[in-house]
């Protein structure tokens, strides 16, 4: 895939307007018009190469937690992700720990009267056998229930250190768009609950997808902390000093955003002229994701007899 600057393409643009320069104010203009125009070819296709991300993993966060003052602490208010079981060595063995997503220090676990605590200044640490060995820290909040829950969920009472915090546990299986170390998601294409597209087994979750990622629907259970998503990588805001335009767009942003200026002039019949050839240098790259999708595509939902016979 090649990246071409946009000190090219402005060039291109120039040479269509045949002028040797453009005024500050439609710098700016065709700076916005290319944008748009990128935006537009982004969304025309979910396999777009340079973009598509085939079954990465990504962790589940399980759930929300709010409510928490400065009476406690606030660091409590945050997603958390599954890690795993506990060892045993601190609190209750092969219950669920839990950690928070924006401050890692926030564990979730039951003790040894197996009521579950939310401790700050904590960590939990895997061990040889997969399980997590839990260093309490600070309890913010403990279970009050007399008859202990086996879920976060279903707990109706939560003492706190001090002061009345009133804490909220909502149930989530959220994706986030965002997480450490990895791509930001532009669109989410499809979630499986293992590594996908080995075999036609890997079971396929159904999702909806809010501003705060994708929310599965048939999640397996609670202990799935991982789930493996396929995706388009977020579309980056190009600018006059980008160096990363892609090159199976560069014809098209050229002849439509030049379209855009001419109609921006009033232009419109030369700009229908512009618009068309830019839509037949798209589409030849359109074309050229269906000749790949005729014989497999990480898009394609259903394995049919017709469609395994390419392979």
């Amino acid at each position: 895939m090649q990246d071409r600057t946009y000190t090219d393409l402005k060039a291109l643009i120039q040479a269509l307007a045949g002028v040797a320069s453009f005024t500050t104010e439609e710098d700016t203009n065709i700076v916005n018009f290319v944008n748009r125009r990128a935006s537009q070819a982004y969304n025309m296709s979910p396999s777009w190469s340079r973009y598509v991300v085939s079954s990465e993993g990504r962790d589940v966060n399980a759930y929300t937690l709010s409510g928490a003052t400065a009476s406690t602490s606030t660091t409590v208010n945050q997603n958390y992700k599954f890690l795993g079981s506990n060892d045993g060595s601190v609190g209750t063995a092969n219950t669920n720990v839990y950690q928070g997503v924006t401050t890692s220090t926030v564990i979730i676990y039951k003790d040894s009267n197996n009521a579950w605590l939310v401790d700050t200044a904590a960590s939990a640490t895997i061990q040889s056998d997969g399980r997590y060995a839990v260093v309490a820290g600070t309890t913010e909040f403990t279970e009050a229930d007399t008859l202990k829950k086996d879920v976060l969920e279903n707990v109706t009472t939560w003492t706190p250190r001090s002061g009345s915090d009133s804490l909220l546990v909502e149930a989530k299986n959220l994706i986030p768009y965002a997480q450490s170390g990895k791509d930001t998601i532009g669109e989410f294409t499809r979630i499986h609950r293992k590594q996908a597209f080995y075999n036609n087994s890997a079971l396929e979750y159904d999702f909806f997808v809010d501003a705060d990622g994708a929310n599965i629907l048939n999640i397996v259970g609670q202990s799935d902390g991982k789930a493996f998503v396929t995706y388009k990588k977020q579309l980056p805001l190009f600018t006059a000093d980008s160096t990363d335009i892609p090159g199976e767009f560069f014809h098209y942003l050229a002849h439509a955003s030049y379209a855009d200026f001419l109609r921006m002039d009033g232009q419109h019949g030369k700009a229908l002229t512009e618009e068309q050839i830019a839509e037949s240098y798209i589409a030849i790259q359109l074309e050229q994701i269906d000749i790949r999708n005729n014989n497999n595509s990480i898009n394609q939902k259903f394995s049919t007899y017709v469609n395994r016979q390419s392979r």
